[in-house]
């Protein structure tokens, strides 16, 4: 890789003077801007940003940790996030740790190595070796689509207990009595929080309630759960879970199977993903603000960043029922 130090000799002049005209041009008199221009074509240099930035303690990268980049939430919170960014000339990575431990740790390591500007987190485990370990690298960071006590660190969320609650009271009203709930890893805290949700409308209610736990938050693990919902008896005749990837999943399921949706089973999603609406049969879902929570958090951490940064801060938004046709009002 071609360095400084050529420029400034193929071009006859200082590495002071190279450095200007990349970093400073107006200061450096027309004639000797243009031919150090030429030769850092000539030669491809390319200027080290990432050893400036060090050198200056500033650097111009934010990272974003998401569970799992296969689920369009995390698509449209990156979104959110990339724009707050880049309104104040910061770029965002994205970091994908596939819903795995041991991945989201390597990614908490490369951060802290890089010295990122600092870190938005969705991880697998807040209180884990691989977050401590983070902390301890002094990186700026706020938890999004995580709730954690604002003496830790700031956070951007969304009341899970509430749209679990929702979702369930939503199929009680629509005449369900026995309602099955298909949660995500119970590792992590939005699911363990919408099957408290779940729970707290329907204990007392006289409504029976069959719950599945999916090895993961994808289609595929709502497939499974599907089959083996279709393979209970008596068989629930409404599902909520834990997000629409899922949902979906159980739809595909009940479709292959000649189940009629929502006739002979109802189903609820979480999040209401674009794909929840475009469904063959358009889903009933609880809605989380993405694009808001990735927006929100980012604005938050770029303001940690700052010389006189603000006190952490913990903000919860209020999820949303969406109700389509997988939830017709049984007569």
């Amino acid at each position: 890789m071609v360095g400084i130090k050529e420029v400034a000799k193929r071009a006859g002049v200082s590495i002071g003077t190279v450095s200007n005209v990349v970093n400073r041009p107006h200061v450096v008199a027309t004639a000797t801007r243009n031919r150090v221009l030429s030769v850092i074509q000539e030669l491809g240099y390319v200027r080290d940003e990432s050893a400036r930035q060090l050198r200056a303690g500033r650097s111009r990268i934010m990272a974003l940790l998401v569970l799992d980049l296969g689920n369009p939430f995390f698509v449209d919170v990156a979104r959110g996030a990339e724009e707050a960014a880049h309104a104040q000339g910061i770029n965002v990575i994205t970091c994908n740790s596939g819903q795995r431990v041991e991945t989201e740790a390597s990614y908490l390591a490369m951060l802290a190595e890089q010295r990122v500007r600092g870190a938005l987190l969705s991880p697998v485990d807040t209180a884990g070796d691989a977050m401590r370990a983070f902390r301890r690298s002094g990186i700026p960071y706020v938890f999004v689509d995580r709730k954690v006590p604002a003496d830790e660190a700031s956070s951007v969320s969304v009341d899970d207990v509430a749209g679990g609650a929702l979702a369930a009271r939503h199929l009680l009203e629509t005449g369900h009595r026995h309602i099955g709930f298909v949660n995500g890893p119970t590792l992590l805290t939005q699911c363990r929080d919408r099957d408290a949700g779940v729970r707290s409308v329907l204990t007392g209610s006289g409504a029976q309630l069959s719950a599945v736990e999916a090895i993961g938050l994808d289609v595929a693990s709502g497939r499974d759960a599907g089959a083996r919902l279709l393979g209970m008896s008596p068989r629930p005749t409404a599902v909520f879970c834990a997000n629409d990837l899922l949902a979906l999943g159980v739809l595909q399921a009940m479709v292959g199977a000649g189940v009629r949706v929502p006739d002979e089973m109802a189903i609820v999603g979480y999040d209401d993903i674009e794909f929840a609406g475009a469904a063959a049969v358009p889903l009933t879902s609880v809605r989380q603000p993405a694009f808001r929570l990735g927006r929100t958090a980012a604005e938050q951490l770029l303001a940690e960043t700052d010389e006189n940064p603000p006190p952490h801060r913990e903000e919860v938004f209020t999820p949303e029922l969406v109700v389509r046709e997988s939830t017709r009002v049984r007569r």
